[in-house]
């Protein structure tokens, strides 16, 4: 047993960084929160390399819960400046950024294949006796 600590001791303390001097500082440029009596808050901070967070929230959801709207910024690794809004509510999280993925809109055509299977099931329902058919 205690060779099986000593060994977990010694793996950890190789994965550990070893240079923490040679590490980016990387400065906090504002960091501002206002917490009130009743429950509303808010929040902005920006750091030295662009990311940028402002939300603000109050408890006026339902049963009590805290309704937050905010955004953040930051850029990517590939360069993409990347800007997100949000409310957070009895609905949830709800993202808005031109970065996020979006459905195609409805209607939108409908591939042959899919079309097909539709017609091959309804043909096998209508070939079955009544009383095993889905109506």
């Amino acid at each position: 047993m205690k060779i099986i600590l000593l060994a977990a001791l010694v793996a950890a303390a190789a994965a550990a960084p070893q240079d923490y001097a040679s590490r980016e500082v990387i400065p906090i440029v504002k960091d501002i929160r206002v917490h009130e009596d009743d429950g509303r808050y808010s929040v902005d901070v920006e750091t030295g390399n662009g990311i940028f967070q402002s939300q603000s929230g109050s408890p006026t959801g339902a049963e009590g819960s805290v309704v937050k709207a905010g955004e953040y910024s930051y850029t990517a690794p590939d360069g993409t400046p990347v800007v997100v809004k949000f409310v957070a509510d009895e609905y949830g999280y709800q993202p808005q950024s031109d970065l996020l993925p979006v459905a195609p809109e409805f209607p939108h055509p409908i591939p042959q294949f899919v079309l097909d299977q539709i017609a091959f099931a309804a043909q096998e329902d209508a070939n079955r006796p009544r009383e095993e058919r889905y109506e």
